[in-house]
């Protein structure tokens, strides 16, 4: 099954006899000092036409704490939350944001990873959109999906750790916050020991939309990712890192995601930082 899905395949989709449930994950990291950005705003200035708002922040995350900016939230208020946004099993899924990717990543991995069959993401996000725009806010059938009790695919701090050494470990933020040379956000810069950089902006081309499957392939296999090599993946706070396991799966290639990243890793103090270009 393939899990990216472009607008004119959307488009045909949507008019034919099985349309999908879409999903506007409109989000963006503000940055410090920042007014926030108001995403239902921008979605009710305009979004494709049938589709209902998700709240990244409050529906598809925990509250900031320990466990990081954007830990999993509660499984059963996120299943509250897709039922109410229309999401059924038995229907197909696809998810879209502003066009960064990375909010309709993080939707694409959390129901996945709780069980739902057939999720896509729009390639480009909105700004690959051709068709009308809508300002009428739907009032969806209640859904059906109920989430699996555990999240597949979820790394902890020290399964990353443990992942570093044994088999390949990518953090998807700047190649700067990697190394340590700025760190807007978190305690302290840098990375987790023996973690590989892999920006995940580099996965896709300047439209935004993803690069190949083979270009993508051929990208990872220079980071020493193999067919049989345990892949986990990393960055802030696990959003980022969803748009990494999304590129790795476009490839082929299944990932781990490490749901705390950076975020959690670095507000203990008793966890090793590594800084510089040298994994380790």
């Amino acid at each position: 099954m393939t899990v990216i899905i472009t607008a004119a395949e959307l488009a045909r989709d949507l008019a034919g006899p099985t349309p999908p449930t879409l999903l506007d994950l409109r989000w963006q990291l503000s940055a410090p000092g920042a007014p926030a950005f108001d995403a239902r705003a921008a979605y009710e200035a305009g979004h494709l036409p049938g589709a209902v708002f998700v709240d990244l922040d409050r529906e598809l995350a925990s509250p900031p704490g320990p466990r990081g900016r954007h830990p999993l939230p509660d499984l059963a208020e996120f299943g509250a939350a897709m039922r109410r946004a229309g999401v059924s099993t038995g229907t197909p899924v696809v998810v879209y944001d502003g066009g960064q990717g990375w909010a309709a990543a993080r939707a694409w991995w959390l129901l996945r990873a709780t069980g739902h069959p057939n999720v896509r993401v729009l390639d480009g996000g909105l700004t690959a959109w051709e068709g009308p725009l809508s300002t009428e806010v739907p009032t969806p059938a209640q859904g059906d999906f109920e989430p699996l009790p555990e999240a597949t695919g979820v790394l902890d701090a020290d399964g990353a750790a443990e992942l570093a050494g044994s088999g390949v470990l990518l953090d998807a933020r700047a190649g700067e916050r990697y190394r340590g040379e700025v760190e807007p956000i978190d305690r302290v810069g840098g990375h987790i020991p023996g973690a590989l950089s892999a920006p995940t902006v580099e996965n896709v081309g300047p439209d935004g939309r993803f690069l190949s499957a083979a270009d993508l392939r051929d990208r990872f296999k220079a980071l020493g990712v193999s067919g049989d090599t345990p892949v986990g993946v990393y960055c802030g706070s696990g959003v980022s890192a969803a748009h990494e396991a999304l590129a790795l799966a476009v490839a082929g290639i299944p990932a781990a995601l490490y749901v705390g990243s950076w975020s959690e890793w670095s507000n203990d103090p008793s966890r090793p930082v590594a800084v510089g270009p040298d994994p380790r």
